[in-house]
């Protein structure tokens, strides 16, 4: 408030803003009168003022959820849920301000749109709801006693207020932590910050948001597959990349999918899995490992854990049934182990179950190991 004072004084004795100074010039005196009777539900607009509100809804609900905006609930140690409730709250206020014309809420702006008054709330070490009270009391006297003088107010001094509370949010040991975690991440990161910088926050947005939109659909198009093998002196499964010590099973190739299926992805499962064959060399491109399938026995049963998968559509259970039977001409036996309540439930209801034969899904792959390949699960 010194700062904003002193920089209207001084603009005023000396009349800065004739030499180039921006100011915020004229400011209408007085509290909007109700706009209620200027809503119309039918007329040319109504199509795209639609389209344009159910956009804005999309960006909000985006917005809500990024880390600039979660950041004031952690720091404060309180929680924001987001659900259909918070969303009817900012609905409701919303409509008010709308009949009031005063367009939308403080609450939207500092949950789904602009951080800066947020920020300066913070930055003030505002702790609880009243100062919102205050600051509308104070608004509303601005208002209503002294807008005028504000007319001198340069632009600079806003902006330098809203930079001072901003920058403090910038964290760079975050930065650093999302490089070191996931490279997508930091990209969709910088990208929002640059875009933000130099274009405007709806572009930074949306450079963000379809960055991690790509980000979620090639985890969801390329899941993760590992290659099992057993833990010594003991009956688990893992990861082989994981375990080293982890042996494979002779002639028991056990695959496990990190991942829920559905017709984004099956295609790509079944390919892999398609790849094994009589010769062994198709394994060294599942595992990347040359060394550890050397001088083995050709593949006869396929043993898929499915502890992982959650959930699987049609277009998955068709992707099974090729699989099935382009296994069965290389005379390879396809064995599910550990399938969910949900994915059994629609493997039977496809009758997929039937076609493999109830006999080859097991509990847990040592079971499966034990039933097909005793010698070695007794090893």
């Amino acid at each position: 408030m010194i700062s904003v004072i002193i920089s209207i004084v001084c603009v005023f004795l000396t009349r800065a803003d004739r030499d180039s100074v921006q100011i915020v010039r004229h400011i209408d005196k007085g509290i909007n009168p109700s706009s209620a009777n200027q809503i119309y539900f039918s007329g040319d607009y109504l199509a795209k003022g639609f389209k344009i509100g159910v956009i804005s809804g999309l960006i909000a609900l985006t917005v809500i959820l990024l880390p600039p905006c979660m950041s004031y609930p952690y720091t404060r140690y309180y929680i924001i849920s987001v659900n259909f409730k918070e969303m009817r709250k900012l609905l409701f206020s919303n409509w008010k301000n709308i009949c009031s014309n005063e367009g939308l809420s403080d609450r939207w702006k500092q949950r789904n749109g602009s951080f800066s008054r947020s920020a300066v709330n913070y930055m003030s070490g505002c702790n609880t709801a009243v100062s919102n009270i205050v600051m509308s009391c104070i608004v509303m006297l601005t208002l209503l006693v002294i807008t005028p003088l504000f007319k001198y107010t340069p632009n600079a001094i806003l902006a330098s207020i809203i930079i001072n509370a901003v920058v403090g949010l910038i964290d760079f040991d975050a930065v650093l932590l999302l490089w070191k975690i996931d490279k997508l991440h930091f990209l969709a990161c910088m990208g929002a910050f640059f875009a933000v910088v130099c274009a405007s926050v709806e572009i930074g947005l949306l450079i963000a948001v379809a960055i991690s939109f790509a980000k979620i659909l090639l985890q969801v198009t390329r899941p993760r597959t590992a290659v099992l093998g057993k833990i010594p002196q003991t009956s688990v499964y893992r990861n082989v990349e994981q375990y080293p010590g982890a042996t494979w099973v002779p002639g028991v190739l056990i695959i496990r999918v990190d991942s829920a299926i559905y017709f984004s992805n099956s295609n790509y499962i079944k390919e892999r899995y398609e790849l094994l064959s009589t010769d062994i060399e198709d394994l060294r491109w599942l595992t990347d490992e040359e060394e550890m399938f050397k001088d083995q026995p050709r593949v006869e049963y396929l043993i898929v854990d499915m502890s992982p998968v959650t959930d699987i559509d049609t277009s998955s259970i068709h992707a099974l049934e090729e699989l099935h039977g382009s296994l069965q001409k290389r005379e390879v036996q396809l064995i599910l182990t550990n399938p969910g309540q949900t994915v059994l439930d629609k493997l039977h209801a496809s009758d997929f179950a039937n076609m493999i034969r109830e006999d080859k899904i097991f509990l847990t792959v040592a079971d499966a190991v034990l039933t097909f390949a005793p010698k070695m699960e007794q090893a």
